[in-house]
């Protein structure tokens, strides 16, 4: 069965988070540490790529994530979700909106939603700002 959702994640506790929360909907879920080496075989509906792209310099980070884009694009997802750090990046220069921006060229789309709130996890957004706990 091909991918529906393709899941890039800045990194490992983020990704594992996210497969978590996904595999509450009962669909089968795979967590991938990292680009795999191996073309697509036997994926899962939900497929999260976990990377450790956060700290990473920008050009690094943008690459990796186009990597895991084109390995997602393969498996047949339709439907693709950035997963970045709600409490954002943690780089002077920042990996989140080149990334973003990266994978909305890679996409051919004009524009995407950045929603960094995650009640569950005590991270909320109100009037533009972000509260954490």
């Amino acid at each position: 069965m091909p991918t529906v959702i393709g899941c890039i994640a800045d990194d490992f506790s983020g990704a594992t988070d996210l497969a978590g929360l996904l595999a509450r909907s009962g669909v089968r879920v795979s967590l991938r540490l990292g680009v795999p080496d191996a073309p697509p075989d036997q994926t899962a509906l939900f497929e999260v790529i976990a990377l450790k792209c956060r700290p990473a310099p920008v050009e690094e980070a943008v690459s990796e994530c186009r990597e895991a884009l084109s390995w997602l694009q393969r498996a047949g997802a339709k439907r693709f979700f950035w997963r970045y750090c709600s409490t954002f990046d943690c780089t002077p220069d920042g990996n989140i909106g080149p990334v973003a921006k990266a994978l909305m060229n890679d996409l051919d789309v004009k524009q995407t939603m950045y929603c960094p709130a995650f009640p569950e996890n005590g991270r909320a957004v109100f009037m533009g700002n972000l509260f954490v706990g």
